[in-house]
């Protein structure tokens, strides 16, 4: 019968105590309401009870670790730890199930076994106050040559304390809000410095896209006076090379386009889609002297005949073209210089 038992508790009791030594310690949970295996009853020191939150009492809800320490257990010894009970009171509960924890491990001389000191412990607390008898512990062991023994822990007390409270002076006071914190500089030194950099890009932005528009805009565009664009063109047709048969019309057409887009702005004439006769109808209201007023329509007829008859003039008309466009430039910008001056001094 005794072989039995030990042959049962053995195949039941094969839980590893921990990683380090799987080969070494096996740990069975044994039914409390069941006699433990025959054997000697050994009363041993070693229980302990130790809070987990440091203070110098317990308090309802404090979490404590309640269990037995063995120091130098052989090497293959098998420990059967009580069941835990299934239903439990608030009063004094079991929050976790027994951890056991092999603390220290000793090596003995060749040949002999390894000493271990092993800790097992539960997770108690209460919740409610009270002075409390805490279970005494009785743990099975099995040695490694087969004898059976019941190490008994004496039993502990645990008293558990509320927070005590001043009924002299105590007086009930409502929940209390949130608590609103100032805001600090360096709090808000961030979000400055984001707003201002987000600041800086969008005026950059409206910049750029203003520049862009005046950029664009004939309305922003710097221009030139009248007769200095004139005459810049002009000079842009000084030579022979143009005088060539076939780019005659080339020549005579930006000449006179120059001269109409100087009119234009000169005299505020339409000259850019008028024809010649039209042009020269409208500058007889204009005062120029007659020898500049014929030698230019003779060179914008000149002009008609090559773009539109085919005509091919000769090099002393085409040379006497651009000398004739200059003149006209110069003298009508000359005349309203001296008209403005004249105006000018009456004035004054």
């Amino acid at each position: 019968m005794r072989n039995a038992l030990i042959y049962i508790m053995m195949l039941l009791c094969m839980l590893p105590l921990s990683a380090q030594e799987t080969d070494t310690l096996a740990v069975h949970e044994a039914d409390t309401s069941e006699a433990l295996p025959k054997g000697r009853l050994i009363p041993v020191k070693g229980a302990f009870l130790q809070q987990l939150q440091e203070r110098d009492s317990v308090l309802v809800a404090d979490q404590l670790l309640y269990g037995f320490e063995l120091k130098d257990v052989l090497e293959g010894t098998m420990l059967a730890l009580p069941e835990l009970p299934e239903k439990q009171d608030y009063r004094l509960m079991y929050l976790s199930p027994w951890q056991v924890d092999t603390v220290k491990v000793t090596k003995q001389g060749k040949g002999q076994p390894r000493l271990m000191d092993i800790k097992g412990s539960v997770v108690i607390s209460s919740f409610e106050e009270g002075l409390y008898e805490l279970p005494q512990i009785m743990v099975g062991r099995m040695t490694s040559d087969g004898v059976l023994d019941t190490l008994v822990f004496d039993p502990m007390r645990l008293e558990v304390k509320t927070m005590p409270v001043d009924t002299a002076t105590f007086v009930p006071h409502d929940i209390k809000g949130q608590i609103r914190y100032p805001v600090t500089f360096a709090e808000v030194m961030p979000w400055l410095g984001l707003f201002w950099l987000c600041s800086m890009l969008i005026i950059l932005v409206v910049c750029l896209i203003i520049m862009n528009r005046r950029r664009n805009d004939p309305a922003f565009a710097h221009k030139d006076p009248a007769h200095i664009v004139a005459l810049r063109k002009l000079d842009s047709y000084r030579g022979n090379k143009l005088w060539a048969p076939e780019k005659q019309k080339t020549f005579y057409s930006g000449v006179t386009d120059t001269l109409r887009e100087y009119i234009s702005e000169r005299y505020g004439i339409g000259a850019m889609e008028m024809t010649t006769a039209e042009i020269f109808d409208q500058m007889k209201s204009v005062d120029l002297p007659k020898e500049l007023y014929d030698d230019a329509k003779e060179l914008f007829d000149r002009a008609d005949f090559v773009k539109f008859a085919k005509y091919v003039a000769s090099d002393e008309d085409n040379a006497a073209a651009l000398p004739v466009a200059v003149r006209f430039v110069t003298e009508t910008y000359q005349a309203e210089v001296e008209a403005d001056s004249t105006k000018d001094g009456g004035n004054e």
